[in-house]
């Protein structure tokens, strides 16, 4: 019996679903939406109405409705630290990312989204790998406000995918290796496995800029920044993500129109771009410390990867630590699919937050 499968990734300005026949790929589709529209929301568990609407239509334009699927599978956002793997979308999960109490991200729409769509079909919704997947550490978790711990919020859905694909290329499997993963795309994330297993991530708040998230920063500076604007809570997670990095400094979140904008001679576009490659770059150096400098391949990935400019100057700077591997894109809802599978076969329990 073959079983359909709905997978559902949303992004801060796309929705991406793809629908799949146990492994085979039926279709994908991303939904891209105008930042305007998505903007009139006031928060982003608002927009699941908005997005749904995109989705049923997705699947009625290819002659599906929800009563064909199996199962739904969407994005896990910002939840309380959790083991990697698939959990089983209940109440106190759509109550958590409904609230932000980790944290503002379109990855929080996943489990809303596909709960509807779940409703709608009769059947049980579920999220994979989802971003807070990753239990760090004590030694990397403890900062310097007893207050505040780290956690572990980066693209471990891709990652892990992409660092079991490369695994399966080499011949070796992914607990063999010693890996650093970047994922570039509207934020940027890092990530350390040592043998199949994370032991630390730079996340989007701390590391690096990108595309649309500023990044860590001076918390000096930041303090008086945030006193001297009168700026409330809500509108600085603006400005952390989803109004931050590249865009805030150029207008735009295309990295394809700054490099136009570069070889147009803007002198302002390529200091920004390089000063984002070259943060990427020092975070890639300092999760070497946490492998003790056994590293066995450095891989860059997500969309931003498809851009030479940026995986050229990121190679050149952390090439003396390991081979770089170029892996652009992402196989997010493959891998979403696939976890789902494995789940609703039985051959992986799903768990429940």
């Amino acid at each position: 019996m073959s079983h359909l499968i709905l997978a559902i990734n949303p992004g801060s300005t796309s929705t991406k679903i793809g629908l799949f026949k146990d492994e085979e790929v039926v279709f994908t589709e991303s939904i891209e939406h105008k930042r305007e529209e998505l903007q009139a929301f006031p928060d982003l568990p608002a927009q699941k109405h908005f997005r749904l609407d995109f989705v049923l239509k997705a699947l009625k334009d290819r002659g599906y409705k929800p009563s064909d699927l199996s199962a739904i599978v969407g994005r896990g956002g910002l939840l309380p630290p959790i083991e990697a793997g698939g959990y089983k979308v209940n109440e106190k999960m759509k109550d958590w990312v409904t609230k932000g109490l980790g944290g503002i991200h379109a990855s929080n729409l996943g489990s809303l989204l596909a709960d509807l769509v779940a409703q709608e079909a009769g059947c049980d919704a579920y999220i994979y790998d989802a971003v807070s997947a990753g239990i760090l550490p004590e030694i990397a978790a403890i900062t310097g406000f007893p207050e505040i711990n780290r956690k572990s919020l980066s693209h471990v859905l891709n990652s892990r995918a992409q660092s079991i694909q490369y695994a399966k290329k080499i011949g070796k499997n992914f607990e063999e290796l010693n890996l650093i993963i970047a994922h570039l795309g509207g934020g940027a994330s890092l990530s350390a496995y040592e043998k199949g297993k994370m032991i630390d991530s730079v996340g989007d708040d701390i590391g690096p800029f990108s595309p649309e998230r500023a990044g860590g920063a001076p918390l000096l500076d930041f303090v008086d920044f945030a006193f001297e604007h009168g700026l409330q809570k809500n509108e600085l997670k603006r400005r952390i993500r989803g109004n931050g990095g590249i865009v805030a400094h150029l207008g735009t979140t295309d990295v394809r129109i700054v490099e136009e904008m570069i070889k147009d001679g803007d002198k302002k576009a390529e200091s920004v771009l390089l000063a984002m490659c070259y943060n990427i770059s020092k975070a890639i150096g300092s999760l070497s410390t946490a492998l003790k400098g056994k590293v066995d391949a450095v891989i860059i990935t997500g969309g931003i990867a498809k851009s030479e400019l940026v995986t050229d100057y990121i190679s050149e700077g952390v090439a003396f630590l390991a081979p770089v591997v170029i892996m652009p894109g992402e196989y997010e809802l493959e891998a979403l699919a696939a976890g789902c599978l494995r789940i609703i076969t039985g051959e992986e329990a799903a768990r429940e937050l």
